[in-house]
């Protein structure tokens, strides 16, 4: 078997590694010296990570929970008199089983996932021969009375279903994360697996990849201190187990009879409005915007200022919302602005004070901001917005503020040339074609005393604060747990 393996060395540059044996590694032991960080991915992770898509890893022994059931998947072009294919729909059969209709996208292409028979304990589904036209005929039963022609079939596949989770998602066990720092990953389907359905394992594996690669970038390019990457197990396997007990309980469901056409005996039937109420409820945990991250280094856990923006919870995904730009009144939804660029964010909501006032909290935040915070984490010859970007949103109308008499961190100076960024202050008011969302009342923002978020490169929330001097203190304990001090042994960089 070959391994391609991906590793970047400390210069930042990747270096590509191939291994041939009849046996997987142990890629710590055989990992080369000139090697810093080794990833091992498999599935949708594995291929946004560039890594190779074999891995066997050890499982979590007391969530592995193997289900002995086949599916079969099947994405074609169909032909049928059935009302609702174009909507995500169950449909259960007496008999027959069950499927579960995906609308593809482009209008006419639909997915299928079609329950089988169960195997037995010492069965395996490639033993079944099962062919596509296994998947038609069943397909075809479950949709009686509708006709149901297949016209043309893009992808079909049968599979096992198991859910299993790995121990964790690095190499340094939690016991020796003071003696070393992390140095082999994995992400993807190389450390959870699960049903195929509804996208959530792709979408659960892609965000392993973004959790692992923006922490990856900060580290190895000097901005955050390697024990940042023990955050990617500590966040990500957390998540994992989520799915794979969603992932259970959907499968558990799916493959039930109806209680109405089950035998008294049956325990395991199903309400199709359980079903029903169940799969409606985890559609955003399917649609991978459900995550909700725990306290930890990235995450505060003080919620004592979450009532300044209700809307806007720590550890959860922000939520974007249009607002007008000020220098060219152009709408925009605020979470476009935030680039997947590995920059953090920090969300200024101002309050009801006039927003030109130097005596204003929104002025006195952005001058520490300006002047002691952002110095602090920002190399020299960068922008002062290369590792912290700062936003302003204003509740007042944009005739009414004079642009250039705001605080200098809302309109920095950058590049070589020095020119400045006009893009980083909004106001919350209607634009001319294009309606009035109102974030400060649709996202609980506070407009009497306004609020500060801090975003994450990832788009998750890691605080909400005050303006003013009572932020201070928190923002400097926050940063200081992962970032690293870029100023010089005397305290000063170009940013100073």
């Amino acid at each position: 078997m070959q391994f391609h393996l991906n590793g970047f060395k400390s210069s930042g540059d990747p270096l590509q590694a191939l291994y041939e044996s009849d046996q997987e590694p142990d890629f710590q032991s055989l990992l080369p010296e000139q090697v810093d960080v080794l990833i091992v991915g498999a599935g949708p992770a594995g291929q946004l990570l560039g890594t190779g898509r074999r891995s066997t890893v050890p499982y979590d022994r007391d969530l592995r929970s193997i289900r002995i059931q086949r599916k079969g998947v099947m994405d074609a072009l169909v032909v049928t008199d059935f009302p609702d294919v174009r909507l995500k729909t169950a449909i259960y059969s007496a008999d027959e089983g069950s499927i579960l209709i995906i609308p593809r996208e482009g209008g006419y292409l639909a997915r299928f996932y079609i329950e089988l028979d169960k195997l037995k304990q010492d069965e395996r589904i490639a033993s079944k021969n099962v062919t596509a036209e296994v998947l038609i005929d069943r397909a075809q039963r479950v949709f009686k009375p509708f006709k149901f022609e297949v016209r043309h079939i893009a992808y079909w596949s049968v599979y096992e279903v198991g859910q299993r989770l790995t121990d964790h998602f690095d190499d340094v066990p939690e016991a020796e994360r003071e003696q070393r720092n992390a140095r082999v990953f994995i992400a993807g389907d190389a450390c959870h697996t699960h049903s195929a359905k509804a996208g959530q394992g792709m979408n659960v594996s892609m965000n392993d990849a973004y959790n692992l690669g923006w922490k990856l970038a900060a580290v190895l390019h000097g901005l955050a201190d390697p024990k940042l990457l023990f955050t990617y197990t500590d966040e990500r396997q957390g998540i994992a187990k989520l799915l794979i007990e969603f992932d259970g309980k959907i499968s558990k469901l799916f493959a039930a009879k109806p209680k109405n056409k089950a035998g008294k005996d049956d325990k395991d039937a199903v309400d199709p409005a359980v079903f029903q109420e169940y799969f409606q409820r985890q559609g955003r945990f399917m649609a991978g915007v459900e995550t909700r991250y725990s306290p930890g280094l990235l995450t505060s856990g003080d919620t004592g200022q979450q009532d300044l923006a209700t809307g806007f919870e720590i550890g959860t995904r922000f939520h974007s919302c249009q607002v007008l730009r000020l220098a060219d009144a152009k709408p925009i939804q605020l979470g476009h602005v935030m680039d997947a660029d590995g920059r953090w964010r920090i969300v200024l909501f101002g309050d009801k004070s006039e927003p030109n006032s130097s005596a204003s909290a929104l002025a006195k935040t952005c001058d520490f901001l300006y002047k002691k915070l952002l110095p602090r984490y920002t190399p020299a010859e960068a922008d002062i917005d290369s590792v912290i970007d700062i936003g302003g949103i204003l509740q007042q109308s944009r005739t009414s503020i004079s642009i250039s008499d705001l605080p200098q961190i809302l309109l920095p100076h950058k590049g070589v040339l020095g020119i400045q960024d006009y893009e980083k202050v909004f106001t919350d008011e209607e634009s001319y074609s294009f309606g009035f969302s109102k974030i400060y009342e649709s996202r609980g923002v506070s407009k009497e005393k306004g609020c500060l978020l801090v975003v994450r490169p990832d788009q998750y929330i890691s605080a909400v604060l005050p303006l003013g001097e009572e932020a201070h203190a928190p923002l400097e304990n926050f940063f200081g747990g992962s970032m690293k001090d870029q100023r010089s042994s005397n305290g000063t960089n170009g940013h100073t």
